[in-house]
């Protein structure tokens, strides 16, 4: 069943951990089916080298499993999110570094550089979702409401979540949250922790595809 998809899993997954995104096993991988309306997410306790696509779970809405082993603890917290987001279609959440350290200082990214404008940010800051213990109803509902209001999420105490239209979006997008930190850190180091002029929201709904070039 869906066997397509479940490869993508595991490149994905692979992919992350590969990058650096995803190490000791963490974070997870998931993509909803839009025929059946199953999500296809990594299993728990797997190593993403080793990992294969027959070891990909399968669920429904409600958190049965419909094929494979035991899926990710992080599972009812992706099921919220495509609640959440009728819009997405895939969702990576990641351990990584720099952008994990932020999440630790609840501290959120604010848009100093005018690409962040595509990515449906609130406020136009890369927003922090409230602290609850992983796995549990209450982590979901905070990164569920965090992640309706922005496609890139840093999740307090615990790492990034990343949402986008198809799995390789979503990756991008994750890894764009580390990227982003990287150079976030750079300037606060460069500038003594002071944070650099940054964008609004108002400066984001302004901008409008150059009207000199003919489509």
């Amino acid at each position: 069943m869906l066997e397509r998809l479940k490869e993508d899993v595991v490149r994905v997954a692979k992919k992350a951990q590969n990058a650096g995104l995803c190490k000791h096993k963490a974070g997870n991988v998931s993509i909803r089916d839009k025929e059946t309306g199953y999500i296809l997410i990594t299993p728990s306790g797997v190593d993403r080298e080793v990992l294969t696509p027959d070891q990909v779970c399968v669920l429904d809405g409600d958190l049965n499993v419909i094929e494979g082993g035991k899926p990710s603890s992080e599972s009812l917290m992706h099921v919220e999110c495509y609640k959440a987001r009728p819009d997405i279609g895939a969702i990576v959440h990641t351990h990584s570094t720099m952008a994990s350290a932020f999440a630790c200082l609840n501290k959120p990214i604010p848009a100093f550089i005018f690409e962040l404008f595509v990515f449906n940010l609130d406020h136009a800051t890369i927003p922090v979702a409230p602290y609850a213990l992983p796995g549990t109803t209450e982590l979901a509902q905070n990164v569920a409401n965090t992640v309706a209001k922005s496609d890139l999420v840093l999740m307090e105490r615990h790492g990034t979540i990343a949402v986008g239209k198809d799995v390789d979006e979503a990756f991008e997008n994750a890894d764009y949250i580390e990227e982003l930190a990287h150079i976030y850190y750079y300037i606060l180091t460069l500038n003594n922790g002071k944070d650099t002029p940054c964008f609004t929201e108002e400066e984001f709904k302004e901008w409008k595809y150059p009207s000199q070039i003919k489509k």
